[in-house]
């Protein structure tokens, strides 16, 4: 391990936490709240804290996956440990436990949230948990792969160690061009669906911290109802937006660059809007209320269906109140999750497609057992180094969501209480069933079931490797080693 760069990078992220907390901080001041103190206060100690970190900068700026995967994992946690401070000294979360867990909750997009009534807080806090989502959203370290320079082949690994998604590649040679180009689509997009909510009546701090939700696929709110007590036409927009921020990215690059054919070719969208599409058509006719009108029972289907998929976690219904069908339904979606190179969390609906693909492979294997045939993914082959590194990833995410469920059920709580909850916390989703759903919150929950689902969700928003990578005894192993080789070689 290059602990020397790992070190390096931390500073710089804690140094863009503290400019990040200004806004906070500001809003506060501009309502009058106390909270403006405590914002800037822990803007100050970030400050310190990353200059010291930082101070020192190695010779050469370049590591390995290993280092990405550790700076990865390290800089999310330094990031929450900082950013839940402010919570603690207004008083609006005193407790560690908890207010760590909103944090991790707010960065990793998650949505989770243990505040029994969000219309207490004050405006600074509640734009600080709404604005963690749109970092979080698109990765801190991308933003520092913007300004920041490195030695090529670094900033690839560092991309992808952040970014969800079985590939990660460069949308333009540079990879630090890339990043930049990811977050002006990013912003773009954001302006757009403030703007839009602002035209359909909204008020100015609820549409910026909606959009700031929606945009990260977070689903932290300012009232208590979610988005359910907004007009049907803001329920309409946030409902397009979410489906917008879940598709990849690199499609949106596609179309700023003229190539519509092969923006319009993506497997990966055409079978992400296909399953919102059935999953609305079937909970539209699973749920059909005629007191309602047609409009409002498709709304309410397509909402819940949009918010879940991208795992926004947004709410207009208390869909735990629906029938078995459509529960079972928005469960699945749980786990398919959006589009890789989005902002969505879950398994990803590139990785299904494959699978099945490989499915499909396997059974005509039974038929032609002399036919050699590659499995092909948005115009490509995928190799089989891709196909092996998937299914670990498969794996690995299956047994620490079958562990956390047995820790979780420690506490007695029902199964799908239990198991909704890992799942919406793992997959980042936000609420649950039962005693997680839509009209409850986490607090109930015991300390450890919050620490187990703290680390899930930040095994989920990075993609699991990041956080076992820093949990592998070895890789720390040899940095001691090496570290005392290098002190002997000194004379120290």
């Amino acid at each position: 391990m290059n602990i020397t760069t790992i070190v390096y990078i931390l500073g710089w992220i804690l140094r863009i936490e503290s400019a990040f907390l200004l806004l906070p901080a500001l809003v506060s001041a501009c309502y009058r709240e106390p909270a403006s103190m405590a914002f800037l206060g822990v803007s100050a100690l970030c400050l310190l804290t990353g200059w010291l970190l930082g101070r020192r900068k190695p010779q050469k700026l370049a590591f390995y996956a290993k280092e990405a995967y550790a700076v990865t994992a390290l800089g999310w946690i330094v990031m929450s440990l900082f950013g839940c401070m402010p919570f603690m000294l207004t008083g609006e979360i005193p407790h560690f436990v908890d207010a760590f867990f909103e944090m991790v909750s707010g960065f990793t997009t998650t949505g989770a949230s243990v505040v029994a009534n969000v219309e207490l807080l004050s405006h600074g806090t509640n734009l600080w948990r709404c604005f963690s989502h749109w970092i979080g959203g698109m990765g801190v370290l991308v933003f520092l792969l913007a300004v920041m320079p490195m030695v090529s082949g670094s900033n690839l690994n560092l991309m992808r160690a952040e970014s969800p998604g079985p590939s990660v590649g460069k949308l333009v040679p540079r990879m630090r061009y890339t990043a930049r180009i990811l977050y002006c689509m990013y912003f773009a997009l954001t302006m757009a669906e403030i703007v839009c909510l602002l035209v359909a009546g909204m008020s100015v701090f609820d549409a910026v911290c909606t959009a700031f939700g929606t945009a990260g696929t977070g689903g932290f709110g300012v009232r208590a109802d979610s988005i359910a007590g907004y007009s049907p036409a803001i329920q309409w927009i946030v409902t397009v937006f979410m489906v917008l921020f879940g598709v990849n990215f690199n499609v949106y690059f596609l179309l700023y660059a003229r190539h519509f054919r092969e923006a319009l070719r993506s497997e990966e969208v055409r079978v992400y809007l296909g399953v919102i599409l059935a999953a609305t058509v079937l909970i539209t006719m699973n749920c059909f209320d005629g007191d309602l009108t047609p409009e409002h029972n498709v709304r309410n289907a397509a909402f819940q269906v949009s918010s879940i998929i991208t795992t926004t976690g947004y709410a207009t219904v208390d869909f735990d109140l629906w029938p078995t069908l459509s529960k079972l339904i928005l469960v699945l979606l749980m786990f398919i999750g959006a589009c890789a190179g989005s902002t969505g969390g879950g398994l990803k609906v590139s990785r299904f497609v494959i699978a099945a693909k490989m499915l499909i492979r396997h059974l005509r294997g039974y038929i032609h057992p002399r036919e050699v045939r590659a499995i092909r993914f948005e115009g490509h082959d995928v190799g089989e180094d891709t196909l092996r590194s998937m299914f670990v990833y498969l794996f690995a995410a299956m047994m620490i969501f079958c562990v956390s469920v047995l820790l979780v059920s420690l506490e007695n709580q029902d199964l799908v209480s239990t198991v909704t909850a890992v799942a919406a916390t793992f997959n980042n989703i936000g609420p649950g069933l039962g005693t997680a759903g839509p009209t409850s919150n986490f607090a109930g929950f015991t300390v450890l079931s919050k620490l187990v689902m703290i680390f899930d969700m930040l095994a989920g928003r990075l993609e699991v490797f990041p956080m076992l990578v820093l949990l592998y005894p070895l890789s720390w192993r040899r940095t001691v080693r090496a570290e005392r080789k290098r002190m002997a070689r000194h004379g120290r």
